[in-house]
């Protein structure tokens, strides 16, 4: 988070911006595991880390009434390279609806797969900036998030999905580059290297729609405490912790 000083000095005001960075309160840490080898994004995910990670669930129910088992469930993995955090998701959802043609119209209103990424952990708003990002990732791979404009915009070149659906099982595999909070849009920007010991702050959720208009439940990896559970797009500090970790014990 940026905070700006007007310091006064005969009559003269000079703005000095100082990068302040609130300690944020570690929620659901979970360690990630380096990827000996640079998974391939086609949705098969037969790469040895995958075989060896851990499965975490996307069970906490952040909008819509209670679902069963035969309406959705969902788990994840995570691995990560110098370049790159990589996801594995399964989804098993009885309907998948792509709504809208227009990647840009209520992408929050069809099925897709929400991915929360604060690059520094440092928690805090970003409804409108770039302090974390809440990518909604589509059913064609188009990935959309709000910016300072107050509208979606096409971050397509940060994330990169390949899904395989098989009956009422899909299987994501995403490839996330991960941006700090200096970045800039429609202006050149380096994605951050990875190392061990980084913390990342990060959440996953699923909007399901079967047949209405808008989406039916919003499902997410981490309990959000109070009434409105729907919070991850503006605050971060509602994600949970990653903690990134060599690859073999």
């Amino acid at each position: 988070m940026n905070v700006y000083v007007d310091v006064k000095e005969k009559d003269k005001v000079e703005t000095i911006k100082f990068n302040y960075k609130k300690e944020k309160q570690t929620k659901q840490l979970i360690t990630v595991k380096q990827a000996e080898s640079t998974p391939k994004i086609d949705g098969i995910a037969d790469e040895a880390i995958w075989q060896d990670a851990q499965w975490f669930p996307i069970n906490q129910l952040w909008i819509g009434k209670a679902f069963t088992k035969e309406d959705f469930q969902g788990k994840y993995k995570l691995t990560w390279t110098e370049d790159a955090l990589y996801l594995l998701a399964e989804i098993q959802d009885d309907k998948l609806r792509d709504v809208y043609k227009d990647p840009l119209k209520s992408w929050w209103d069809e099925d897709c797969l929400e991915i929360f990424i604060d690059e520094d952990n440092s928690g805090g708003d970003h409804q409108y900036n770039h302090n974390a990002f809440a990518y909604h990732v589509d059913l064609e791979g188009n990935v959309v998030d709000v910016n300072y404009t107050k509208n979606g915009k096409l971050y397509n070149s940060h994330v990169t999905s390949a899904r395989q659906t098989n009956g009422n099982t899909t299987i994501w595999e995403v490839k996330i580059l991960l941006f700090n909070d200096t970045y800039v849009d429609d202006e050149i920007n380096t994605p951050v290297k990875l190392s061990i010991d980084k913390k990342i702050g990060f959440a996953l959720a699923y909007c399901d729609n079967d047949i209405s208009e808008h989406r039916e439940n919003f499902i997410g990896s981490i309990f959000v405490p109070g009434n409105d559970k729907d919070r991850g797009w503006k605050d971060a500090s509602i994600f949970g912790t990653l903690l990134l970790t060599l690859g073999k014990n």
